[in-house]
């Protein structure tokens, strides 16, 4: 090995290693033309040590070096050559040195700028009541609870009517109701547990870990073996079964290996659409089941819900209380005819689950707990960054842009994650929700990442549809004036660069532009240019700009603020670079109105 100390005009100091000789070694940096500061042919030495590491930066400032202690006893048959080291600055060359202060990149989390969020959250409270209350009158659902999940918590709850219509057993907050496809959540959140112990891959082909899948016969010769992410995400390519879905629950672990083995129908080529497979999330139990190395409902009630305290949730409805157990009905000739519990099987991992409204608001409240990302410790059966990469589009299917009755837009659009579907509507970015039906029930999950609201809602009417109602609860949350985003936080460094950049337009100096600009700024649009336009808007907005307000952060690299003007305003945008420091890369100005908002313009408009 060769090593040698050198340092730029800049001060930086960088190390070349791997030469054959020192010969070549400062050969090739001379050819750098890089000022070489010392260099030492000795026997080969250790890494350097946290002593090492440790020394004052004013030893940096004099040049001075560190000898190791092999270099005193350096003889005439050198064996290598050794770097020695300028003084203070190993940390340098081994690590990439991130800046802090006001050129830090690191930005604070997302926050709510709302103090009185939750009271006014809460106002909507009355009004969910009413409007819950006419929706089961109106459907005919014999019974339902529902709840609002506000940072976690489960801030309202409502029960109406019966949880069995014989004996009129009155519907309360703790009745467990059956939620069906629900279930596939949890069954999504334990292949990533298994992911992040790294008992399996989502890359890696389903039938590694179910064998009766290698025999599987498929459409074409061209198609690929199904994935565990195939299945996560209904993109394996089997055929639509709701209907017939809903009467396998009750199959046992044998009946299943012999549905496999006697092979699948495809409806697509797997990994090239989306088709809801039930199917799909029972072969995902018997992963559970095989990787995990016990049976599915033991894996979920000692690996997902003890710990999260869902201890009334359960697969099967004889576990439950009769104290507790919601009955299920369908509608027919005027009357409510009960629906058979059925029995918890291998099909148990696509719509098993009974819940409580209680228990179901503590996953969403989980779910919501993976927002914002942040630092600090982990809490719950998965960490935060697997949690979100289970509430993000996997798979597309589709979206529609219409105008409802009074002409308005509306808008959704999205896909499927892995157990969850992920919608973005004309209101709110991002909505993640699941909805589960059964023959005797129905029920939904609902929620906002950005805002940190969510919804539960169960009924005991076969296929109850809360898709409808649970939006409009979110439309009166928002008539409140609580419902607001998080908002990103820009990071110290795009301060310091909006700072600069309001400094810039008031009074061009070149070494400032120098200063703040990427490499690639003046060469998008020269700086000559750059400079004219923004006099010229300054000028026309009657010069005199000084920044006003917050900047409204994109996020952490990203934002917009206004310089306000004798006369109008200025709108004033910036990209950063991904450089350390990050220096602007993008830089845009314009004129805008005194009434102007800096927000971002609506998605429908």
């Amino acid at each position: 090995m060769c090593a040698v100390i050198f340092r730029r005009d800049s001060e930086k100091l960088c190390l070349r290693k791997g030469e054959l000789s020192c010969e070549c070694c400062v050969r090739s940096m001379r050819d750098t033309k890089v000022q070489i500061i010392r260099v030492f042919r000795t026997r080969p030495f250790p890494p350097p040590t946290s002593a090492m590491l440790s020394v004052p930066s004013s030893s940096v400032a004099s040049h001075r070096t560190y000898e190791f202690s092999s270099l005193r006893s350096m003889t005439r048959r050198w064996r290598s050559c050794a770097l020695v080291v300028w003084l203070g600055l190993w940390s340098t060359v081994a690590t990439a040195q991130t800046p802090s202060g006001k050129l830090s990149s690191v930005a604070p989390p997302a926050r709510f700028n709302d103090a009185n969020r939750a009271t006014k959250l809460g106002n909507a409270f009355p009004d969910i009541d009413r409007l819950m209350s006419a929706f089961a009158e109106r459907s005919t659902v014999p019974g339902m609870a529902y709840g609002i999940i506000i940072d976690g918590k489960l801030a309202h709850a409502g029960v109406s009517g019966l949880r069995d219509v014989s004996p009129k057993s009155r519907v309360d907050t703790s009745s467990v109701f059956r939620i069906a496809s629900m279930t596939k959540s949890f069954t999504a959140l334990a292949i990533m547990q298994l992911r992040d112990a790294g008992k399996l891959s989502l890359d890696a082909s389903a039938e590694r870990y179910v064998p009766e899948l290698a025999k599987l016969r498929y459409a074409t010769s061209d198609a690929p073996r199904i994935t565990v992410r195939d299945l996560m995400s209904h993109s394996a390519g089997f055929p639509e079964d709701n209907p017939w879905g809903d009467q396998q629950l009750a199959a046992t672990d044998a009946q299943l290996s012999q549905m496999i083995l006697r092979g699948i129908p495809f409806s697509t080529s797997p990994a090239t659409g989306y088709e809801y497979s039930n199917f799909g999330f029972a072969i995902l139990g018997r992963i559970v089941q095989n990787v995990g190395g016990m049976p599915y409902p033991r894996y979920i009630r000692t690996m997902v819900l003890l710990p999260l305290g869902m201890t009334v949730t359960t697969l099967q409805s004889s576990d439950v209380k009769p104290s507790l157990l919601a009955h299920g009905y369908r509608r027919q000739d005027g009357a409510w005819l009960e629906e058979a519990q059925l029995p918890d099987g291998a099909f148990g991992s696509m719509g098993g689950m009974l819940t409580s409204v209680s228990d179901l608001s503590k996953w969403v409240g989980f779910m919501l707990s993976a927002w914002p990302a942040r630092d600090g410790p982990e809490a719950g059966p998965l960490k935060r960054s697997s949690l979100r990469e289970m509430q993000q589009v996997i798979r597309y299917n589709g979206g529609t842009a219409v105008r409802d009755a009074s002409g308005a837009p509306m808008l959704s659009a999205g896909g499927y994650g892995y157990g969850l579907g992920v919608r973005q509507s004309c209101g709110f970015r991002t909505t993640i929700a699941h909805s589960g039906g059964l023959p005797g029930f129905g029920s939904i999950m609902k929620w906002l990442p950005d805002y940190g609201v969510g919804i539960v809602a169960m009924g005991n009417l076969t296929y109850t549809s809360w898709g409808a109602v649970s939006d409009h609860a979110l439309e009166i949350l928002a008539q409140t004036g609580g419902l607001q985003a998080r908002a990103p936080q820009p990071a110290p460094v795009l301060l310091e660069r909006r700072d600069q950049v309001s400094r810039l337009i008031a009074n061009w100096n070149d070494t400032l532009a120098d200063s703040l600009a990427a490499m690639n700024l003046y060469l998008d649009e020269s700086k000559p240019r750059r400079r004219a336009a923004m006099q010229a808007l300054r000028i026309a907005a009657g010069d005199n700009c000084k920044q006003e307000g917050d900047m409204v952060a994109l996020n952490a690299l990203r934002g917009s603020w206004r310089l306000r003007c004798a006369t109008s305003d200025l709108r004033v945008t910036i990209t950063l670079a991904p450089t350390e420091p990050a220096a602007v890369q993008a830089l845009t100005v314009s004129s805008m109105k005194r009434e102007e908002s800096l927000d971002a313009l609506p998605v429908c408009r």
